[in-house]
Order: C-alpha cells, then structure tokens, then sequence
C-alpha cells in the first residue's frame, strides 16, 4: 500500500508504531461503572496477559495493512466477542453535530448496524458521555438501559459490559459486548481491561483513518485550486515588452485570486480593465473567471466602457451569488490623442500622474451586481504625456510591521521613485515592493502610459 509523499509504508513497521500508540498516547479509562446489582465478580481471569496482547497485535496488524475501515472493524469486533466469549457485541460511533450515536458494525446472530440512539440514551450513551467503562450485571435493574436494540433485532439482552473508544481526549464512541456464554452468562472483572486496550486499538485506528480521510480531502482540495490558479492565470494577457503602453501584474493573496485585469486592441486604441471580486476563496475565483470572461467578449464590440459595465452590470445582477459583487475600472486609451475614456463601478481612485502633478478619479456608481440597469458615467482625460495607474485595495491596505498601510499616498511615492524607468519595469518594481509588506488581499497593479505615444505624436496632443 503507498502512503503519502509516495513512501512505501511497511504493515509491519507501521503495525508496531500503532501498537505502541495504542499503548502510550490513547488514553484508557480507568473507572469502571458497575450495576449496584453486580455480585462480586470473579477476579481469577482465564484470559492471559498474553492472550490479550496477542489479539492487540493482530488487531493492530489488520488495522495497518487494510483500507476498508468498515469490514476491518468488523473482523476486530469479532475477535472481541471471541475473546471475551459474548454472544454478541457492537461498535458505536459519536455524531456530535447529530447529537447522536450509530452502529457502525456488529457481531452475533440479529444485526443492528446503522441504528441510531441518542448521544446520551442507554448504556453506551452513558459509556461515551462518562468515558468510563460500564459494567451490568442485569439491564433489566439499570434505568439507563434502551431496548430498543433488542426491540428491532429480537434478541433478549441480560448483560453487557461497554468501554469507551477516545483519542487525544476526543470522543469516539463504545464497544459493547452482550450476554457472555460461560460463567453464568455475566462478565467478571478480569473482562474489562481486555476490553478496554482493544477498545483504545479500535480509536486509534478510527483516529487514524479519519485523519488520511482528511488528508486525502486536503490534497484534493489543493490540487483542484492549484488547477483553478492556473486556469485564472491563463486568463490574465501576457506580458508585453516596452514599449507597449499598457502594463499590469497580479499577486494572489491565496492560491486563486478575485483580482483580474485584461488589455486588448479595439478600433481606435487599447481597451483594458482591472476588477476586483468581493470575498476570497472559490466563490470569488468562479465569478472573477466569469466576469474576465464576460469583459473580453463583450470588449471587442462595445466601444464605450460605460455601456460596456452596465451590460457586464445586468448579467451579473441576474446570475451572481446573494451578497457578491465585483469593483471595476474600465477604459479606452487611443496613443494618437493621449486620451483615455473611463468608467469606474465601486473601484479604488484611478491615480494620473503627468507633469510633476497627481489627479485622482473617483468611482461615480456602485459596483457590479448590486443594482440592476444601472448608469455607468465615462470621464475623458488627457494624459498629456503622463501615466494613469488602476490598482485593488490589496495594494493600498499592504501594511508594514507597525500595522500602517501604504495607501494612496504610499502609492504616490513608489511612482515617484520609479519615475523614469520603463513602464513594465516600473509595475514590475512597485509591485515587488508592496508585495514585501503584509499582504491582506490580492494585489493588483496596471499602468497606462502616454510617454512613448507622446513623444511619437512630436510633444503635442
């Protein structure tokens, strides 16, 4: 059987390590409950040290080597029975959101698996809740005793002796064992420490599996968002060489992203966005994939960004989870006039810096996917040789170790100190160094720059 990371894992290796576990980590109860019925039990046990132990091993052995939980539990269970000579035994599991304990296997002639109790009703209830053994010599005189197992399977109980599965001081559930054969058909106390170490085997392999369960779960997941990361990353536009005057780059927060931006020629200039999706987590990748992909399509025919967001705007209102929406800067740069036309729905401030001076644009309507059939205004500016910078909150709110975050002014300053370096060096410089403060969100950066058109166009508009 491989194990994870692609090891071999040796059964008898591992066999060892859990028999020592089962020793040493799992705790096991020391109280035994008695019926105030008992009679003195016999304390001569039959059964040895040895014989105890050996069945400890083979139970350990079985619960290495083999995946199928369900039938292993069974095999062990039996072997209890065998050991313990009951007529019948069961093997109880803890639901705590249900409240509830359920029959995971059972031995003996009328099955019960799959019958459910209330977490605290009967005996074993009693077993799981306390964590303590419970020993009856008559269930007939123990008021916590529930028939209904003997109602369903027809089968009369008389007495039974339950011990507690726990791990790491987690409830597991109970072993219960029913009517022993010989010696008048009620246990003895050489019974219950047996029974107590097989039921402490039984957790830790409970334990066990549950936790490859959730390994196995985990790689799963990890797997299904490295593919989601990379799907997005292939919507993103590639990067192009200066002096192309478009620029942009995007750091997850997390392994998928709810930021995205997209660059693309249209008739008369370059068409680009940035957006931001709210929330985190695969909802967010799903509608950052479906509005980048939305935009790109839609680009291609609509010439203004402001029609172009309120479509974008009514398909998501119809189709998008309750409670999400997604900010969004869109424009149109043409480098023959240095113009750029822009729609802002609920975005950050797009930041223009041109001739030694910063201008800031406000968003003038809600973000995408509050409210339906909604206006989009555009504003137009000259560039007049400078460059415009869009950006995600993840950018302003970085914070340094003193918890104070870059903000816009931060922003400012990085441009300043860039200024002059080629545009896609220029992005690819501010974002590395916000991206070494403490990242709260996605970070996102584009840049439109009118310089190189500028000096193609003579200086002039």
């Amino acid at each position: 059987m491989a194990s994870f990371h692609g090891l071999e894992q040796r059964p008898d290796v591992t066999a060892q390590i859990q028999r020592a576990r089962a020793l040493t980590e799992v705790r096991v109860p020391t109280e035994v409950r008695a019926s105030s019925d008992t009679p003195k039990l016999d304390v001569d046990g039959t059964h040895s040290l040895e014989d105890a132990f050996e069945l400890l091993a083979e139970m350990t052995q079985d619960f290495a080597s083999s995946m199928d939980l369900d039938a292993t539990l069974e095999k062990a269970l039996a072997s209890v029975a065998g050991h313990l000579d009951a007529e019948a035994g069961s093997l109880w599991l803890l639901d705590l959101e249900a409240e509830q304990i359920s029959c995971r296997a059972c031995v003996g002639p009328n099955p019960i698996v799959g019958m459910t109790l209330g977490m605290t009703q009967g005996i074993v209830g009693r077993s799981v809740m306390e964590n303590a053994c419970q020993s009856v010599f008559d269930v007939s005189k123990d008021p916590a005793f529930s028939s209904k197992a003997d109602d369903e399977s027809g089968m009369v109980t008389r007495s039974l002796l339950c011990a507690p599965m726990s791990f790491s001081g987690r409830k597991i559930g109970a072993i219960e064992l029913i009517n022993k054969k010989s010696d008048d058909g009620h246990f003895a106390q050489k019974d219950v420490h047996p029974l107590q170490v097989l039921a402490s085997s039984a957790a830790l392999a409970i334990a066990n599996n549950r936790m490859a369960a959730s390994l196995v779960d985990a790689q799963r997941v990890r797997r299904e968002l490295e593919l989601a990361a990379e799907i997005q990353r292939n919507l993103l536009p590639r990067a192009r060489p200066d002096p192309f005057p478009i620029q942009g780059m995007n750091i997850p927060a997390r392994t998928v992203s709810g930021d995205f931006f997209d660059i693309l020629p249209v008739d008369g200039g370059l068409a680009f966005c940035l957006g931001d999706v709210s929330g985190k987590g695969i909802n967010a990748a799903l509608l950052m994939a479906k509005t980048a992909s939305l935009y790109r399509c839609l680009a291609k025919t609509v010439s203004r960004p402001g029609d172009l967001l309120r479509q974008l705007n009514d398909e998501i209102c119809e189709t998008a989870t309750r409670g999400m929406f997604v900010t969004m800067s869109a424009g149109v740069y043409d480098p023959r006039t240095g113009l750029v036309c822009l729609a802002n729905a609920g975005h950050e401030p797009a930041v223009c810096h041109a001739e030694g001076g910063f201008t800031t644009f406000d968003a003038e309507a809600p973000p995408l996917g509050i409210v339906p059939e909604g206006d989009f205004p555009e504003t137009e500016l000259d560039m007049r040789g400078g460059s415009l910078y869009i950006f995600s909150d993840g950018l302003t709110e970085a914070a340094d170790e003193s918890g104070d975050q870059l903000g816009r002014e931060g922003l400012e300053r990085l441009v300043c100190d860039f200024e002059g370096v080629a545009l896609a060096e220029r992005v690819s410089a501010i974002v590395e160094s916000v991206s070494m403060l403490d990242l709260r969100d996605d970070l996102t950066l584009l840049a439109v720059s009118d310089e190189h058109a500028r000096a193609e166009r003579g200086g002039g508009a």
